[in-house]
């Protein structure tokens, strides 16, 4: 990130769809007590009609009746079940219920007593694979990592990775024994640097369990697993060196990537991208995608490789950005409408350069000039952990900035806004 100062805009959503009306099954009309009764005039007896006799059925008719309608039950639950497993199968259409309805496993897999560096890698090596996607022509040209989300066979890495093929590019993903498959994006992210894929020949296939970079404590020991350099299924060690680090990847605004990080200093190196971040228990605590490097003078890129600063998307942002691309295509982060300083700043706060007409911020009363201090009463010392903060949050919610307005410190409460990206 250049010293200079820089403005990063979060433009307002366009007003949100109406949800489609719910209807009810509709039903026919009932036949009341008089359907095709004879019309009785008023004063008019009408003799009772005499109950037609009753048909005989003979007795071999109902066994016959009820294996027809085994028979036809079972082939139309047959087909039935053959016609869903199909569109599961071939991956038709977006999953409505997201998260909710795939295959997804929590359940660590290891004991904390049985919690070594060789026991996770044992556990996980099976459910990470590499990433190799087309870049600038070339099928090979850009490698990442990743690990398989559920056992419907999608597979989360970063955006990065997979940006330049994911209109029609090739991308194949590469299992622990070397095995190559075709791989397609369901939907990317780039706001939050993450995708996820489709991989039908991994369907059944085990997940990697997911766990919570909450419950993580500095000072911790976690493991990365990837594919560094092109080198497949491979493992590092370190520990956490920090929580809700603010961290910006990318080379322009508007591929930026702002990132309350888990902070690690296991070795991450280029080709790690996407890969999981995992815990002592088996569990995936984050993704890594940056890392801070001395040669190229900014977080993710550079020649120097790895110098003991990486930084992973925490993994409770990659279930919220996974659940909406299996549900939508697409990912929503929220905005507040307005420009913010991310030059390097004193730490005082963030400035607001700009508030665009017709926002949130506008609406809220944020004016240009003020200066946020906090956020939901976590301090912000500059204008990208002010992004961050931001983005920590979801389309909606209200969350209330304190400000300095000419000297005077002042409340703000803004509801967050949506936008596609």
């Amino acid at each position: 990130m250049s010293d200079e100062e820089q403005t990063a805009q979060d433009t307002a959503q366009q007003p949100a769809q109406p949800t489609p009306p719910q209807h009810g099954a509709w039903l026919p009309p009932q036949p009341g007590p008089w359907a095709g009764a004879p019309y009785a005039g008023l004063g008019q007896q009408v003799p009772p009609a005499r109950p037609a006799p009753r048909a005989r059925v003979s007795g071999w008719v109902w066994p016959v009746v009820t294996v027809v309608a085994l028979v036809v039950g079972l082939l139309g639950g047959a087909v039935g079940g053959a016609l869903v497993t199909a569109v599961e199968r071939n991956g038709l259409g977006p999953v409505s219920e997201g998260l909710a309805g795939v295959d997804t496993i929590t359940q660590a897999p290891l004991r904390a007593e049985d919690g070594t560096v060789a026991a996770v890698a044992e556990a996980l090596l099976p459910a990470t694979v590499q990433i190799v996607a087309e870049l600038g022509g070339d099928d090979q040209g850009a490698t990442g990592s990743g690990f398989i989300l559920d056992r419907q066979g999608h597979v989360i890495t970063n955006n990065h990775v997979v940006a330049d093929a994911a209109d029609g590019g090739r991308i194949q993903v590469v299992d622990q024994e070397g095995a190559r498959y075709a791989a397609s994006v369901v939907g990317r992210s780039p706001v939050y640097d993450l995708a996820v894929l489709e991989v039908p020949d991994l369907e059944g296939t085990d997940p990697a369990a997911l766990g919570a970079s909450a419950a993580l404590r500095v000072g911790e020991t976690v493991v990365a697993i990837g594919s560094p350099l092109g080198l497949s299924s491979t493992v590092t060690s370190g520990i956490v060196s920090a929580l809700q680090r603010p961290v910006t990847t990318g080379d322009s605004a508007n591929e930026s990537s702002y990132i309350n990080a888990v902070q690690t200093d296991a070795a991450i190196n280029p080709g790690n991208s996407g890969g999981p971040l995992v815990n002592l228990v088996g569990q995936v605590v984050g993704v890594n995608s940056a890392i801070a490097t001395t040669g190229g003078g900014g977080f993710g890129g550079g020649s120097s490789g790895n110098i003991g600063v990486g930084f992973a998307i925490p993994i409770e942002q990659v279930k919220v950005t996974a659940d909406q691309i299996l549900k939508t295509g697409e990912a929503r982060y929220p905005v507040i409408g307005a420009q913010v300083r991310t030059g390097r700043e004193d730490g005082r706060g963030a400035r607001i350069e700009e508030v665009v007409g017709g926002s949130a911020a506008e609406e809220a009363g944020l004016q240009e000039g003020d200066l946020v201090v906090e956020v939901e009463g976590d301090r912000v010392t500059d204008g990208i952990a002010l992004i961050v903060s931001i983005r920590s949050h979801q389309p909606g919610e209200t969350i209330e900035f304190t400000v300095l307005r000419k000297g005077v410190r002042e409340t703000v409460a803004i509801t967050l806004r949506a936008e596609v990206g």
